[in-house]
């Protein structure tokens, strides 16, 4: 069996990669600081390293630098969140495998580790991997988003599809049924107070459907009896407006995780 070590002082962003590629069939070994990472790489020497570079303490330029001395053609993979230019460089100096921004649609992780471990791995006296790059296709999984303000659909759409997920919109209750009887997605994010038909009565009828995906609520009201009900109705998580979109995308993303379709 393959063996992955996941490095991210985020416990929960751990804890989410690793369910996501031991169901791939990896073997999967997790690390919340650099310290402990490299205790972890010596002792099992991973097929391939996914590495936070901003951890406090020893970050992960430094823990690139260890594990490069330690083996200087390791296959290491940069998951990215708001680093600067200059750590940037100083990974691609150090020759990492791939650089990715973190908030990627895990089909697209998925498919960038896949694609690395397949490789035949290096002797560390020949050459380096080369380091490539991921496209942003749009064949991830799909989310339908439904909300009357088109200034959020236009926010969501941008956000979503930059990261690799396949979106779709509505901007009402009766366009979106017609939406997913046309194409099921497999996640949507519905606005809960519209006008016309509001999301607790789009929720109803994606129930007689039988619809197998998951729900996010957004709300910019706080009416706790429709709240209720949309959780009744099998919401499994609700945003507030404005929305926290570094939470949507950790909601999205288990969501995915979690979603048996």
């Amino acid at each position: 069996m393959i063996t992955i070590l996941v490095v991210d002082d985020d416990r929960m962003t751990c804890d989410m990669l690793a369910a996501v590629f031991s169901r791939q069939g990896y073997h999967v070994l997790t690390a919340t600081s650099g310290r402990e990472a490299l205790e972890l790489f010596r002792r099992h020497r991973p097929r391939l390293t996914l590495l936070d570079l901003r951890m406090p303490e020893m970050d992960g330029i430094t823990v690139l630098r260890e594990i490069r001395a330690i083996d200087p053609v390791a296959a290491v993979m940069i998951l990215a969140g708001g680093v600067t230019d200059d750590q940037e460089n100083q990974a691609r100096e150090l020759r990492v495998t791939d650089f990715l921004r973190k908030g990627l649609s895990l089909n697209v992780l998925v498919a960038a580790v896949d694609r690395v471990v397949q490789q035949p791995a290096p002797a560390q006296s020949g050459a380096l991997p080369a380091q490539g790059s991921v496209s942003l296709g749009q064949n991830g999984d799909s989310i339908l988003v439904v909300d009357d303000d088109p200034l959020i659909l236009d926010l969501l759409v941008q956000f979503l599809s930059l990261r690799g997920y396949r979106v779709r919109t509505a901007q009402n209750g009766r366009e979106a049924l017609a939406l997913v009887r046309q194409e099921s997605p497999h996640m949507i994010l519905l606005d809960i107070v519209m006008p016309g038909m509001n999301g607790v009565e789009v929720l109803r009828e994606l129930r007689a459907q039988e619809f197998a995906g998951s729900i996010v609520a957004l709300t910019g009201a706080q009416s706790e009896e429709l709240l209720q009900e949309a959780w009744n109705l099998g919401s499994r998580e609700v945003i507030s407006k404005p929305i926290d979109l570094d939470r949507l995308l950790m909601v999205v993303q288990l969501g995915f995780v979690l979603a048996e379709y």
